[in-house]
């Protein structure tokens, strides 16, 4: 499962790099969790940035398993399910960040965080899905999906799965094609390199949210404790 990532790039850059218009009320995000509002494009807005929920909103989803609040989609499953198939016609975004991060365990009750860029640690788009639910007293809400791999060539040694990564030059197509079959062939293992560096177990708490996060730090477990893997 990937459950965090970040968008530490400044409202402009990311602008830019998506060619979308500017948000009022974005900030960088350093330790993106799921519950949280983040941002996405949508075939609906492609030109715009939109905030919805990662996963459930934390109203409906207090009573269920984190596994269970809709995190991540395996790109495997999409074919063989008909409601994944539905979405992928007309529920398609993009996830904007720049970077993810996973866990590698060095035993059955320990693990390190590490944080993965591309090599120039610049913007990139993860291909997700996007939802809106009414809640009990039927107000809409918008949820979105991060739809998954399996680890690419610089990521199996450390997790089974990461984020589906876009080319940009992908990332239009991601939104509009009308072709399941070329959405569908867009979700394979990232296969160029991508930059990877321990981060501080500050990265397990999901209300940590500044740039400490991101900052390289000896390769601890979760208890803190320093290790010589890597």
């Amino acid at each position: 499962m990937i459950n965090r990532y970040s968008l530490s790039a400044e409202a402009e850059a990311v602008a830019q790099r998506f060619s979308v218009d500017p948000t009022p009320g974005y900030e960088p995000v350093y330790n993106a969790a799921p519950t949280q509002l983040l941002p996405v494009m949508t075939q609906e807005s492609p030109n715009g940035m939109s905030f919805f929920y990662w996963g459930l909103p934390p109203v409906w989803a207090k009573d269920k398993p984190l596994g269970e609040r809709w995190i991540n989609t395996p790109a495997e499953q999409i074919s063989e399910k008909p409601s994944l198939r539905k979405k992928l016609v007309n529920h398609r975004c993009l996830i904007p960040a720049d970077g993810f991060y996973v866990w590698k365990r060095i035993g059955k009750k320990a693990a390190i965080p590490y944080r993965f860029t591309l090599p120039g640690k610049e913007p990139f788009a993860v291909a997700g899905f996007w939802e809106e639910y009414e809640d009990e007293n039927n107000v809409p809400h918008h949820t979105f999906s991060m739809i998954t791999t399996e680890g690419g060539p610089s990521v199996s040694g450390f997790s089974t799965r990461m984020p589906a990564l876009l080319a940009p030059e992908q990332e239009n197509d991601w939104l509009k094609s009308e072709s399941v079959e070329h959405a569908l062939a867009m979700l394979v293992p990232y296969p160029g390199d991508l930059f990877h560096y321990s981060v501080s177990t500050l990265v397990n708490d999901p209300a940590r949210n500044d740039k400490r996060v991101i900052l390289p730090a000896p390769a601890a477990d979760q208890f803190g404790n320093l290790t010589l893997f890597d």
